[in-house]
Formats: structure tokens, sequence, C-alpha cells
């Protein structure tokens, strides 16, 4: 009865995640039933198998062609292909329908050919092998083969393929390492427990008798949460996130483990926190759809002009020209309504040129070679150390680099290195450690003032540790003042922690596995110091001990470890019970000064008030704080307090608040030993990049997992947030809130935290609209945590947080999901309407990465996942300002006069034939040949156009970077305003006019060699020498450094037209000949010459103007370096590539060659010597590798399939 009334209370698992909104959870809760198939079957759990592909087979044509005719150009040429083939149109309907074909199926194909990597990348992963209990025994299955409640078995350094309830492992007391660098983005390891009572069931003959029933939440997207019960034999037991092994995490340092999966594919939790691959569009692009709704409003008002005039003229009185009542009905008197109609159309097929087909091909070109060969092989932004240059994973985005406004950044491995280094302490009220650290020497850059640092003989640097302080070293601690309490503090060091010890048990050999870098430094400190870890069991920690006794003398000590009461956020600390040899019991404890200062003894005020003096200047270094302090129990106390932890410990509800009350009774009265001062090392360069961008007006939020703390400190390291800033802290970790908390009732504590995050959001917007009101006001920060900012991401509230963000200079989110980084980054997305830049390196990322316009990887330490969501691929956060300043700004510039000049030259042509209309009786007679027409774009203007979109540049990349501000322009779209379309079609009227009259007035009375009037064609073949000629020395005119390339093709498409004329007049009939009358008569040189000067002087005068007495940011910069020789790429490629030592040379030159996708790793050769081979047809040295010569030698001649990119 009680598995019907389960079965029956879950009606479905699937929910649907949208970003900024979160379905409500359903009430009921899952009930799973282990190592039974069976039973789980009629519940219908969703599968294993994973998709991250935007189509199928079936929705790939009719999805695709949607996304193509989202742009409006593409529509109207299916229009006018459509209306070419009917017989009202002046045109061929070939010149139409082809290039319209053309250009759609090479869309398609790039569509086609991107998914197609998507679906290989998903077959990979759904292929990958676990080993599942079937009959007593291990079965190797494909991951898309695992079902709910399977029970499973995954090896060390192997992935957990689905969200899975631990059960047992090969280590003592059934724990587990796991790191969660695709979750968190942290390279730590992270310790799970499963409960005592499955730790039985490691080997398949027991884990074949598990028949236990899991009762838990619903799946969702929180990857902090778990609540649900394992019934086993009629006992049941509560389980904790302690006991859930999340897919994309892996396992270390354990041989194997056993589990049951309780989620699976898009129901587990890192699939819940990912979205869909979204079809991302520039801004830039989006504005070019309005403006192509305006030409084409512009194209229909002239030929409803066209129309209405044509209705108007045509009349019987012109009896020569035959419109009597037999004539056809777009020229018969007597239907005038008709006529107009049919000319309407007749008019669009002949204007249809306004709007050009070969834009789009032309910018999709200019956009992949810029990526290709401009973002991918730019040196400024190679990374030497890890061989990684710069990648562009998509070419749609280039120009949106230029418009950033707001940055999202994921702070560990993004902003730091996650590097935790041991740097100073405080012992016994005296400061330890005389090293200055990087946020230290950028304050004081600042002010001006110049630090040499210079490290002593005795500093030492390992990783976790570097330290220069030779009173603590090799002993000499017995020489200060209070050598005991400095021993206290080593001990503390080396016992009060939850390290694992790897390797050999000497100092040079042994390494350490830590659940936060942080330990691990701790740790490394105490060895160093001479208090050496080497060993741990269950219940023992076994330290080697130097010079305490006496100088020199070595001793081997085992503390046995009573009790741990382990980190959480709550309480901030950490603590161990401990017996020495002599049987003395010490409790030892670490954590935030705020918790430790609470808990000290009465008593020793002036220590205490030194070492908080202490605190605050390790804070304002920038280096993470921990307090250390100790109390000696004695056996009778510790007994009583024991007995009353065991049963909290055995305790079936409320366990953790039960602990932490029991915990609060033994750590009080504690005794200060001192502090330590742990540096977060940045990446290189993080500082200045940041300072840079913000000059530049971009404004860089932080979105972390990580505390407030931490990331506060991170955020003042990085300049973020100084002194003179403002700070807004909004945070869940109030005595209101925890009160509410301990009291158990979910609904009020979520009516409780909203209520209180609306009056913070409140009281915060009211002080910074004040703040912005004075005159001098100081800048603004934000500071949210998490759990507040869930509730301030709610409809009733979001208006109220987007409002105080987009007024602060900075805001630092921490303790957030990465679901809820999306969120956020949606905010300002769609609620700001302004360009926003995500950068990440972890799969936590991944969410903020794709809601973001631009999306940036890391190609960091923690894996590929970033890195194959975003649109741009880097090595270094500092390479960012090279990515935004230099090629961002420049293809924006770029795309700009791009589009504008498109736009200009297509009018200038086709007003030309909208004044021969007036001419005509507004009939539709073509003014041009119609290959006249269609190669316009295609040959005779297109060269040109993109030698600007790949080679202007305003400044150099080294101004640039120097003048940030110049980015601006770039926000504020300065560049593509309708003020600027105005102008341009300002010029294209002048033109077009100049063109068409001043040719076919001088001709009217012109006479060639045998005598002979000009004929239409003659007049028209002369107006379109002069309109291709004088577009594309227009073009010179706009570019800010000319190149050979922009000679070459202006050149180029000049003579390509006389060519193109020649040839052609041969053979067609209506222009036989007319170039070479034309030549044979003196009006020809002399009209070529002066129609082009006359028609380019407007242009010239608005220009020398312009640049006179309205500059840009840009062309002030130029004056100021105008006598500098201007560094082009080639030779700034060139500058850096000298700077290289002749390795880095070969391994940039290495990282350039062709390379294979292999489905093993993010990017390898997959082919024996393809390395060697690929560099010895450049000339560059690489030798072939052992393994090389090796893998070619096993490989076996096999048929040739298709070439894998």
């Amino acid at each position: 009865m009680t598995r019907d009334v389960s079965l029956t209370g879950r009606s479905s698992t699937t929910r649907t995640v949208r970003l900024g909104r979160v379905q409500p959870q359903a009430p009921s809760h899952r009930t799973i039933y282990c190592n039974d198939r069976e039973a789980n079957f009629p519940i219908r759990f969703k599968g294993n198998s994973i998709s991250t592909t935007k189509y199928n087979f079936f929705t790939f044509l009719p999805k695709g062609l949607f996304e193509q005719f989202r742009r409006v150009a593409n529509c109207y040429f299916l229009f006018i292909s459509i209306l070419s083939m009917t017989p009202i149109s002046p045109v061929n309907p070939v010149t139409n329908v082809v290039p319209l074909s053309l250009v759609l199926l090479v869309s398609l194909i790039k569509e086609a050919f991107e998914d197609w990597k998507r679906f290989q990348n998903d077959m990979v992963i759904n292929n990958g092998p676990v080993e599942v209990l079937q009959d007593q025994k291990w079965e190797t299955v494909p991951w898309k083969k695992l079902q709910v409640g399977d029970i499973v078995r995954v090896k060390q350094d192997g992935f957990f393929p689905a969200d899975l309830l631990f059960l047992a492992s090969t280590n003592p007391d059934g724990v587990c390492y796991i790191e969660t660098a695709n979750l968190d983005g942290e390279t730590n390891l992270k310790i799970r427990k499963a409960l005592e009572r499955t730790w039985d069931y490691s080997t398949p003959e027991k884990a074949a008798e598990f028949k236990g029933e899991v009762q838990c939440e619903q799946p969702n997207n929180s990857l902090y949460t778990f609540t649900g019960n394992l019934i086993i034999q009629k006992q049941t037991l509560p389980l904790s996130p302690n006991q859930l092994l999340l897919r994309g995490c892996s396992l270390r340092n354990t041989e194997y483990i056993v589990g049951a999966v309780i989620f699976t594919g898009h129901e587990t939790k890192v699939m819940m926190n990912s979205m869909n691959v979204p079809s991302k569009r520039s801004t830039l692009e989006r504005k070019l759809d309005k403006l192509i709704l305006t030409l084409f409003g512009s194209l229909f008002l002239m030929c409803l002009i066209g129309a209405i005039a044509s209705g108007i003229f045509i009349n019987r009185k012109y009896h020569y020209l035959g419109l009597d009542e037999g004539a056809p009905t777009e020229f018969n008197p007597s239907n005038r309504f008709g006529v107009a109609a049919l000319t309407l159309f007749t008019l669009i097929t002949l204007y249809s040129t306004i709007i050009p087909i070969s834009l789009y091909v032309s910018i999709e070109m200019i956009k992949f070679i810029q990526c290709t060969q401009f973002i991918n092989k730019d040196l400024h932004m190679y990374h030497a150390e890890t061989n990684t240059a710069a990648l562009a994973r998509t070419s749609n985005l280039n120009e949106e680099l230029g418009q950033v406004e707001y940055i999202f950044s994921d702070k560990t491995g993004t902003l730091t290195r996650n590097l935790m280094e041991f740097f100073k302490c405080s012992i016994g009220g005296e400061v330890y450690g005389f090293g200055i650290t990087e946020i230290e020497q950028g304050g004081a850059e600042r002010n001006g003032i110049q630090v040499q640092v210079h490290k002593s003989v005795s500093a030492v640097h390992e990783k976790g540790f570097n330290f220069d302080d030779s009173r603590l070293m090799r002993g000499a601690w017995r020489n200060e003042p209070d050598p005991d309490t400095c021993k206290e503090f080593f001990r503390c060091l080396a016992i009060c922690h939850t390290v694992l010890p790897e390797g050999d048990e000497s100092p040079e050999k042994i390494t350490y596995q830590a659940a936060s870098p942080d330990e691990a430094a701790l740790v490394t400190a105490a060895k160093n110091f001479g208090f050496f870890f080497y060993r741990r069991t269950p219940t023992m920690i076994y330290v080697r001990e130097s010079h305490v006794e006496k100088m020199g003398k070595i001793l081997d000590v085992a503390y046995e470890i009573l009790n741990v009461l382990e980190f959480n956020s709550t309480r901030k600390r950490q603590s161990v019970v401990c017996r020495y040899p002599d049987g003395r019991l010490v409790l030892y404890c670490k954590g935030a000064d705020t918790v430790i200062y609470e808990r000290l003894a009465d008593g020793n005020d002036d220590l205490k008030k030194i070492t908080r003096g202490h605190l605050e200047q390790f804070g304002s270094a920038g280096l993470r704080t921990l307090c250390l302090a100790y109390r000696d129990l004695s056996p009778e106390m510790y007994e009583s307090w024991n007995e009353k932890f065991i049963q909290a410990k055995s305790s079936l509800r409320d366990r953790e608040n039960k602990l932490d009350e029991v915990a609060e009774l033994i750590e009080k009265e504690l005794i200060l030993i001192g502090s330590t001062a742990i540096e977060d090392k940045l990446q290189e360069g993080v500082p200045g990049c940041i300072q840079t961008l913000s000059r530049a007006g971009i404004k860089i939020w932080v979105l972390t997992g990580d505390k407030m703390e931490t990331a506060i400190n991170i955020a003042y390291a990085c300049n973020l947030i100084n002194n003179e800033m403002k700070q807004f802290i909004i945070s869940s970790e109030t005595d209101a809130i925890r009160e509410v908390e301990n009291r158990g009732d979910q609904v009020e504590i979520a009516c409780f935290i909203k209520e209180e995050v609306k009056k913070e959001l409140k009281r915060c917007l009211e002080e910074a609209q004040h703040c912005l009101s004075t005159v001098s006001g100081p800048k603004l920060a934000l500071v949210i945590d998490g759990k507040c900012l869930m509730y301030a991401l709610d409809p009733s509230l979001r208006v109220m947080l987007l409002n105080l963000s987009l007024n602060c200079s900075s805001v630092v989110c921490c303790r957030v999901s990465p679901l809820q980084k999306a969120q956020v980054t949606s905010l300002v997305k769609k609620g700001a309407r302004k360009i926003t830049l995500s950068i990440g390196d972890g799969a936590n990322d991944v969410s903020m990465i794709q809601a973001a316009h631009i999306g940036v990887g890391i190609s960091g330490l923690e894996g590929m996942q970033a890195v194959m969501a975003s649109d741009f691929a880097i090595a270094q956060f500092r390479y960012l300002a090279d990515l935004l300043l230099v090629h961002g700004r420049w293809s924006y510039l770029r795309i700009c006069k791009v589009i504008t000049y498109f736009f200009y030259k297509n009018l200038t042509f086709t007003l030309t034939q909208f004044w021969f209309t007036f001419h005509t009786g507004f009939s539709g007679q073509r003014f041009y040949d119609d290959w006249f027409q269609s190669l316009y774009n295609v040959i005779f203007t297109a060269l040109p156009v993109i030698m600007v979109g790949l080679f202007d540049k305003d400044v150099s990349a080294s101004l640039s970077k120097k003048y940030p501000e110049l980015y601006k322009e770039g926000i504020r779209n300065v560049f593509f305003k309708w003020r600027v379309v105005g102008t341009w079609a300002c010029f294209s009227v002048y033109q077009s006019l100049i063109f068409y009259h001043f040719v076919t007035t001088s001709s009217a009375g012109g006479k060639n060699s045998s005598g002979r009037i000009f004929g239409l064609w003659d007049v028209s073949t002369m107006a379109f020498t002069c309109v291709v000629i004088t577009v594309n020395l227009r073009l010179l005119m706009i570019c800010n450094s000319i190149t050979r390339w922009h000679y070459i093709s202006v050149g180029g498409s000049i003579l390509a037209w006389f060519i193109f004329i020649f040839v052609y007049s041969i053979f067609r009939e209506n222009v036989f000949f007319v170039i070479y009358v034309l030549m044979s008569t003196f009006y020809f040189y002399i009209t070529i010459l002066l129609v082009p000067i006359v028609a380019l002087l407007g242009d010239f005068i608005y220009q020398g103007v312009q640049r006179w007495f309205f500059p840009y940011d840009y062309q002030i910069v130029q004056e100021i370096h105008r006598h500098e020789p201007d560094d082009n790429s080639r030779a700034g490629l060139l500058e850096i590539e000298n700077q290289l030592t002749p390795h880095e040379e070969r391994s940039y030159a290495i990282a350039q060659l062709p390379r294979e996708i292999s489905k093993h790793t993010g990017f390898a050769f997959d082919s024996p010597g393809y390395e060697s081979f690929f560099a010895a047809q450049l000339g560059i040295y690489a030798p072939q590798k052992p393994w090389d010569v090796a893998r070619r030698a096993s490989v076996r001649s096999r048929p040739k399939t298709s070439k894998k990119n």
C-alpha cells in the first residue's frame, strides 16, 4: 500500500527552468527503490542521456530557415526573388534568385557543421563507460543506459555519471575526496562521507544485498542543498548534501566508491543549472535590421511616388506610344489604378538594389577573417607558460566586443590563480613576515611611491608558503620573547585540520590534499616551521616536531584526535579536541576573528587589542586572515561534554543545529594564540587590467560562490573596491535572520528574509540617491550574498535591485549558485538594456556565459567546460583588455564603416535610377543594363569595403590601451547613430544628382566620332563609370590607415569594371561597342575627371570642418601622435615575437599549427607525428616525440574516414 501511495504522489519529474524565473518545486517527494529496476519502471524516471544541440533531424530545415529569415534583409530578398519571376519585372529573375540561394545554403551548412560538433560532443559524453551492478558483478555500460536506482562503482579520477547517493568507499570511515572544479571552479578537494549504516556495501556481493528505499526532494537546481531519507530494514536515516555526489565532479584519492543513482540526465543538478544553447546575434546586427527596414520604407516611398506619377502621366494624348484600349493593363489609360499598382511592383524590383544582398556575406567574411587571422593570432593574447593562444569560437559577435558596458566575472580561477600562500602571521602580539603583497604595492604606486621588493636570504618559497622572516625559521623561534605561544601556534596549525597527506613521509616529497587551499597552506607552514604533519589515521595525527626540547632534536609525536567540530558557513570556525601522549587534553580552534573573539576568556585585553590591529593591517593588505586559539580541558569536563556530543551526533532530527549547540558548550573561554595571513595570488596583471577597463567606462561585477569576506578581500585586491567608496552590504548572516532560521519554519523564514531584503534595498537606494545628488559624493559599491539575492530577484524587488546596482561602480555577489549568476546577468541585459560580457573558467560559469551578450571562457586549470560554452576563449583575465579595447573597438569601428558605406553606395546607385524614372513617364524603364546592376555589389564595389573591414585602424593597439577612454565611443554607439546614417544619406542624394544630371545634361548635345548623338546605353554606361570610380574613391576618404591592399582593391575594382565592359559590350546587343564609342571621344575623359571631383567636393569639405571643429576622441589622439610611426599589426607582432625566447617562439608557432579535436581531451593531435609533420611544412623545428614514433608503429592501417575538425 505504501508503494502505491508513493507512486501516485509523484506524477512527473519533468520541470522547466527558465532564466530569471524558476518554476515552483513539485510538493511531493521522489521515491526511489535502490537496486530494483522493476519497482522503478512504472514511475518513468528520465534517462541519463543528454543533448545540447540546437537542432535535430526534423527541426533542422524549418528552424534553420527560421534563423535565416529572422534577418529582415533575407525576407526582403525572398520577396524580390518572387516578384522578379512575374511578367511585370524589368529584370531577369536569375540575378536575384541565385545570390539568395547561395547565401542561404552557405549559412545552413555553417549551422549544420556547428551543431554536428555539439552532437559529437554529446555522444562522447553519453557513451562514456561506467560500472553497474548486475547479477552480483560489475558490468561496464555506457552512461546513457544508467537508470535511477542503479548501483554503480566509480574508480579514482573517474567522473560521476549522474547524481549519486554515496554508499561506501575504500577509504576508512566511509569518506571520499571529490573535486568540484566543474561545478564551483574550486580545484581543491571536498570531503564526502557515507552513512555508517552503508559502509559495508563496497563489494559486488554485499552491494547486491542492498535494497534500500530513498525518499528525497524532487530534482532542482540548488547545488548546495539536498534533503531526503534512506529507509533500510525499517530504519529511517536522514540524508544530507554530505552523502550526495554530483554529476560532473570527479573522484580523487579514493580507489573507488559505490553509489546509488538518484537523479539522471537533464534532472541532475548540474544540468538543471545549464540552459539551452542560445542563438546570439549582435546588437549592431539587430540595429542593422532597423536600418534595412528604414531603407525598405524609403524604397516603398520612391516606388509609391513613381506609381502615383505613372497613373497620372498615362494619357491617350501620347498617341505615338500606342496607348489605346487594347494596351496591356500596365499601360491602359482607362485603368489608372491598375497602371499605378503594377508600376509599384515593377519599380520595387527595379530599385531592389537599394538593399544589398552582398552586405551580409561581406560582413560574415570580414568577421571570420578578423577572428581567424587577428584575434586567434595576436601574440599579445598568447600565454607562453601554457602554450595557449586566444580562440574566437564564433564570428558573430566581434563588433559587440567594442560596446561592452558591464562585465560579470567569476572570482576563483578567473581573477585569482586559486593559489593560497602563507604570507604573514601574528603570534603573542608580535608580527612575523616582511613580505609586501601585490595590493600593498599597488596602493603605494597609486600614491606615487616606488616600492622595491628585496627578499632576504632566509626567505622560503614553495607551493602554499611564501614567508620571509628568519625569526621563526630553523628553530629560531626558541629565542623569541614567548616561545611557548609559538609552540602552541605551530601545533594548532599542524593538528587542527582535515588535510590528508600523500606520498613519501619526507618534507620534500609529501603532498597535502585539503578541502580548501587555505588549509593546505597552513599545514605547509607548520611543516616549514618544524612541525611536520606526515600521517593520519581515523583517530591519530602524527607530527615530526623539530627543536622543541632543544635545538636540532627531532621527535615523532602521535596526537589522538578525539573529536572534530567541522567548519561551516554558520560556525565560521573549526575545532579539534586532541590528547597529547602525556595525557593533556586540548581544544584547538581556528576561525574568523569575529567568532573567535566572542569566545575568548576574559582578561589579556592588551593581546586582543594588538592582535585586532594586526588583523586590520593584514586585511588592508588584501590577506585572508584566521584567528587561532586553544583551551586546556579537564578529563571530567571533557567526558560530560563528549556524552552530549555523541547524543547530538546520533540524533536523526535537526542534527546540524544540535551539534552546533553542543560545540558552543566547549568552544568558549579560549586563549588567543595569534592569527595567520594568507595571500590568494591574483592572476598576473588583474588589478591593472581592471583599472584600465574602468577607465574605459566598463563596470565590473564579481559573481562568486565564495564567502563574503573572501570576496570583499579580492575586490580590494583587484581595485574593484577601495576605502573611498561607500559600501552597501546586504547579508543574510544577521542575528535577526539567524534567530528566525533556528525556529525552522520555512514559510516564516522566507517571508522574514524577503521583508529584510526589501528594507535593506530601500535603505541603500535612498542613501545611494542622496550620495549621487551631492557634487563630490563617493563612488558606491554593493555587496550581496546568494540567499538575499534569491529574494531580491523576486519580480516585486528586482527593479529596486537593478536601480541600486546600476548606480554602483562595483557590485560583488557572493555565495551565489550558477543559475543565480545567470539571473543577475540576465537582469542587467534585459532590464538595463546594456551590452554585457561574462567571463569564467569552470562549468559553474556556463549559464552565466550563455546568458550574457558575449561569453568569454578562461582556458585554465579547470577543464574546458567554460571554453566550450563561450564565444571567445583566452588564457588569462588580463588579455580581456586587448580583446575589448583593441580587437573589440577596431571591429566595431570597421563594421560601422562597412555598413554605412554599403548603405551609401547602394542608395547613391539606386537614386540615379530614380531620377531617370522622371524622364521616362514613370514607366519602369531601366537606366542600367541588368548585369551592371547585378555585378555592382558583387564585383565592382565588393573588395575595397572588405579591405576597410579588415585593415582600417584609427589608432594603434598600444594607443588604444594607453587611452582606454576611446572605448566609450563604442559604448555610446557614436558611429552607428541615425545622425551618421542621415549624413551619409544626404551625400548620397547630392552625389546621385551630380551623376545623373551632370552626365545627362552634358551629353545632351554630344556626338560620337561618326556624328551620331548619344543614346540611352551610352549615357547610362558613362554615368555607371562615374559611379564606380567615385564610390571607390570615396572609400579611401573614410580610411584612417591606407595599406597597399586598399590601393590594390580600389584600383582592381575600377579596372574590373573596364575589363568587364570591354568584353561584355562585344557580345551584348543593347550595349554593343558602347565603351569603344565613348572612349573615342574627348567628352568621356573630361567627364570621368570632373564628375568624381565635383561629387566628392562636398564630402571633402564636410570631413575637414568636422575634424577641425567637432573632432571625435580618436581624431584628437591621432593629432597628438601624428608624428609617431604607426605600429601596424604585422610590425607589432614581430616586435613582440622578438621579445620571446627561442623556446617560446617555437611553442607559439606550434600552437598555431592545424589541429584536430580529440574526443579524449580538449585539444590534441589525434594522429602520430601530426605536430612534427605540420611543423616541418612551415619550417618550424619540432622534434618527434618518442610516443609519436611508438604510436605510429602500433597504428594499424584502416580505411580512410572523413577528417575530424
